[in-house]
């Protein structure tokens, strides 16, 4: 009971976000519109008492009772016409600030290893209040409709007020049954959104096969391989397990409405009957007995509301809390922000640095050592499942290590703070993104806390050799990298690729000391990939560089080559050095050597679309 009214209090404080004119607003509509079914019996009963006392041809006295009823009639309109725009408002402006709330959780969180687990994926979707079925509902929602229920407690009362007037058995025998009435139909309304709820898994499931057949790309494989009688039949099996349970509840439902009926009913007869009966007998005026009949009405509306508007904002507002507890930092990455990693490059050390995913139990990296000097070119080979990508993950702390450290300039990264570390690295991964902003916009990202700086945007094309590609581009640096914008274009894989290595090397020259590349130009032929690294061992300045390629042929230039094998480093040192040493890595580039004397090209692209 305590957290039913502490979960009512919280939709009630979200009103503040609303703003007080906006608040007070919608605040006077809901006071107003509770006394509007009151003082309409209070009007009818005030016309009706004034039209039997005049005499013929005397109706002109009636005018003013005539006039206030139809007074408060414009009033109820009035305040009818305002709801919806005053509650609109009101719900988007909570609303709003909850899903800036949780996309700012989401965003700001430390790792990324939370983001990865489907739990939090569900409880993001849940919180962000973005209802995709009748069962959800915004904390916005939910606010307007507690603040409704004190709206509906004004009508109850005044209603009451007008009953006690005639009668005052007339409330007990009214509002007990309409209470049970409204106990009842909520009792009904949850059972058919628990059904739903819980079985939500399963219209996402029939969702996803349903665009699979409609979408061009799932189509090829669907008609190719014959698959679309198999979709249809998953899709309507996932629907018969959504559906039949709640068409169980609505059966139970139908057989049980009886019940509510007579609760409703029967008092409503046995008042209306007592009331007219005493008009009849002229115990009563009909002016009374229309007031009394109005109010009664009145009383039954008061119990109204839809339950699933605070039941599903409630619920939103939990998800956001369990999602904060798994989301906010925890102590070890919470380290006050604003310390640098020191000026200019600094010696970069994995200690005896141990990681396994969440999850599962193989040690991708087990007591790795490793140091990244200032202004060293490194490049970082291996088989698939080495733990290339895991290292570059750990590196810009999108992950904490299980055991040892990795420090910058003896510190350790935890230490300094992921924002102050992040501002000196630089990070081209292997699935990049290609945002929908302009080109220059997508060099730009690669440093976003820093006003854009057009020169060093261009310095970075010609040295990420992006230059010829821009000038093709029909608005130059202004061209949306999108065909979905007026206007835009997209690119082919090579040259987004160009895109994002200039984005890295716009961070290098506006502040970061460390770049990383996680197969930076598995898109670009041999010659181009030569010409990039030729421009970026030139144009790196003191910043260091750890290279991860599945090219052997280009890691050759590195000042040093570490091979990883089961979690540590097995070789290290320079090409010739290794190869001399005639060891994995010796094998490994004459096997690649061999491939490419036999005109094997192993780079991935698509067809330019430009």
């Amino acid at each position: 009971m305590k957290s039913a009214v502490r979960d009512r209090l919280r939709l009630l404080a979200l009103l503040r976000a609303a703003g007080p004119v906006l608040l007070a607003s919608l605040c006077c509509q809901i006071l107003l519109a509770g006394l509007v079914p009151p003082a309409t019996a209070v009007a009818l009963a005030q016309l009706l008492g004034r039209v039997q006392e005049v005499r013929a041809g005397s109706l002109a006295a009636a005018a003013v009772p005539l006039l206030f009823f139809a007074g408060v009639l414009l009033l109820g309109h009035g305040l009818e016409a305002v709801r919806d725009p005053l509650a609109y408002a009101v719900q988007a402006r909570i609303d709003g600030r909850h899903r800036a709330g949780v996309a700012r959780l989401a965003a700001t969180s430390h790792t990324i290893d939370a983001l990865e687990r489907p739990e939090v994926q569900r409880l993001i979707r849940l919180a962000r209040a973005d209802p995709e079925n009748w069962t959800e509902r915004t904390p916005g929602a939910g606010a307007v409709a507690q603040l409704a229920e004190f709206g509906r407690a004004v009508t109850l009362l005044s209603s009451s007020v007008v009953l006690a007037a005639y009668a005052w058995w007339l409330i007990p025998l009214l509002v007990l049954p309409a209470l049970l009435y409204q106990q009842l139909n909520r009792r009904d309304s949850m059972r058919w959104y628990r059904a739903w709820r819980g079985n939500s898994g399963a219209a996402l499931r029939a969702g996803l096969w349903y665009d699979a057949i409609v979408s061009p790309s799932e189509g090829k494989d669907i008609r190719l391989f014959g698959l679309g009688g198999w979709a249809l039949d998953r899709s309507e099996e996932h629907i018969h397990t959504l559906y039949d349970p709640v068409f169980a509840v609505a059966r139970h439902q139908l057989r049980s409405q009886w019940r509510q009926l007579a609760v409703l009913l029967v008092p409503m007869t046995v008042a209306f009957l007592a009331v007219s009966l005493a008009a009849a007998r002229g115990q009563r005026s009909l002016a009374v007995a229309m007031a009394v009949l109005s109010a009664g009405a009145a009383v039954y509306r008061a119990f109204g509301g839809e339950p699933r508007d605070m039941t599903g904002g409630i619920a939103s507002l939990h998800a956001a809390d369990r999602l904060r507890a798994l989301l906010e930092p925890s102590a070890r990455t919470s380290a006050p922000e604003g310390t640098d990693a020191a000026p200019g490059a600094v010696p970069v050390r994995f200690e005896e640095v141990g990681f396994t995913y969440p999850g599962t139990s193989r040690q991708v990296l087990d007591g790795l050592d490793l140091e990244i000097r200032p202004g060293e070119l490194v490049a970082i080979v291996g088989l698939n499942g080495a733990g290339k990508s895991t290292l570059i993950k750990l590196l810009s702390g999108l992950y904490e290590p299980d055991r040892g450290r990795i420090t910058a300039g003896g510190v350790d990264i935890a230490a300094l703070g992921p924002v102050a570390w992040r501002r000196r690295i630089a990070v081209v991964f292997q699935d990049f993104v290609r945002y929908h902003l302009s080109a220059a916009e997508n060099v730009a990202l690669g440093n976003a806390a820093v006003p854009v700086d057009r020169a060093a945007v261009r310095e970075a094309a010609r040295d990420a050799g992006l230059t010829k590609v821009v000038e093709r581009l029909p608005d130059g640096w202004d061209t949306p990298l999108a065909r979905t914008r007026t206007g835009g274009v997209d690119l082919s894989g090579g040259q987004w690729q160009q895109v994002v290595l200039a984005r890295a090397l716009y961070a290098v020259r506006t502040g970061a000391r460390l770049l990383v590349l996680d197969e930076p130009t598995a898109h670009l032929d041999v010659r181009t990939e030569f010409e990039v690294f030729e421009r970026l061992a030139a144009h790196k300045g003191d910043a260091s560089v750890v290279l991860i390629s599945h090219r052997l042929s280009t890691v050759r230039r590195a000042d040093r080559i570490v091979l990883l094998e089961g979690g540590r480093v097995v070789e290290s040192g320079t090409h010739e050095r290794l190869v001399a040493a005639g060891g994995r890595y010796a094998e490994m580039f004459a096997i690649q050597a061999d491939r490419f004397n036999r005109g094997y090209d192993d780079r991935i692209e698509e067809d330019e679309l430009i």
